[in-house]
């Protein structure tokens, strides 16, 4: 199964999705209907989330698997420290490699019941995402990925600290980084500019998300923690009550971010479609980055 990095290694950018793991029977045939049809588009890489404090562990380790055995897809899977004993992730680390997964997303996560709570670490695992990364490389020939933030961890006190800690991770044994929702392309250059002046050279991937309701805007904005720059409400906000115009103009402002993130020379853009097709496949045929099979 190659890895992540091997995928991102092309003449050309690429993108990859990521999906949830489904809660119910039709939940997963949505799911699947988007794999599919994602599948023939020819994307780098597909991410399985965990639910909120670790609560979908086996869902994801299941719908991860069964992309793994039942797709061409390359698969990577989420891999969170919230509510897991050390003994705990080493078994699923195990569950994974028996599933022929290797490619996995190692992050804390967020306090199980309030994102925004204290960390409590539990007495027999871990605090941090550094002690996570080197259990997964200690275990075997996996490719790493962590998380970043373009505008700061919501705990950290600044940007500059902020940054020192990812490269600590990636230096721990990640090969790459994928960061949180972000609405101004800058801040994910500026991120990109300061992890390469702490003689990083490790990729980092964008999340895209296309807001195509207004729902699917409130939650984005609760999922960024990031601040909302006014000219996208100004864009949005005056369009709630148009369903047409609204997703028309969401997905003009994804396919520009896109397009900025792309002529720096972001190798990938990774999009979160909470399990639906459309919206990605209309950015990305705009960008021109479906594969040469599924462009004929």
């Amino acid at each position: 199964m190659k890895s992540v990095v091997d995928r991102l290694r092309t003449d050309r950018p690429v993108f990859s999705v990521e999906f949830m793991p489904p809660r119910d029977a039709q939940d997963e045939q949505l799911l699947w209907r988007s794999i599919r049809k994602l599948e023939q588009l020819g994307p780098a890489f597909v991410s399985v989330t965990y639910g909120a404090g670790g609560s979908s562990r086996d869902r994801t380790v299941r719908t991860t698997g069964r992309v793994a055995q039942e797709t061409t897809l390359v698969p990577m899977a989420h891999l969170t420290a919230v509510d897991h004993s050390v003994a705990e992730l080493r078994n699923v680390i195990g569950w994974y490699a028996d599933i022929g997964v290797r490619n996995v997303l190692v992050v804390r996560g967020d306090p199980p019941g309030d994102p925004n709570g204290e960390w409590v670490p539990r007495a027999d695992g871990f605090t941090y995402a550094e002690e996570l990364v080197r259990l997964v490389r200690e275990l075997g020939e996996f490719c790493i990925g962590v998380a970043c933030f373009p505008s700061g961890h919501p705990r950290s006190t600044d940007l500059d600290t902020d940054t020192r800690y990812l490269v600590d991770k990636l230096r721990a044994g990640a090969d790459f980084a994928i960061a949180q929702l972000f609405f101004d392309a800058d801040e994910f250059l500026r991120l990109r500019d300061r992890v390469t002046a702490l003689g990083c050279a490790a990729p980092l991937i964008p999340s895209i998300m296309a807001m195509t309701t207004p729902r699917t805007m409130a939650k984005t904005i609760e999922l960024s923690g990031a601040s909302t720059p006014a000219w996208l409400l100004d864009r949005l906000n005056p369009l709630v009550e148009d369903a047409k115009a609204f997703r028309a103009e969401a997905i003009d402002i994804a396919t520009e971010l896109c397009q900025r993130l792309l002529a720096e020379g972001v190798p990938d853009l990774h999009f979160i479609t909470f399990n639906r097709a459309q919206a990605t496949t209309e950015v990305i045929s705009r960008l021109g980055l479906l594969s040469a099979e599924a462009a004929v």
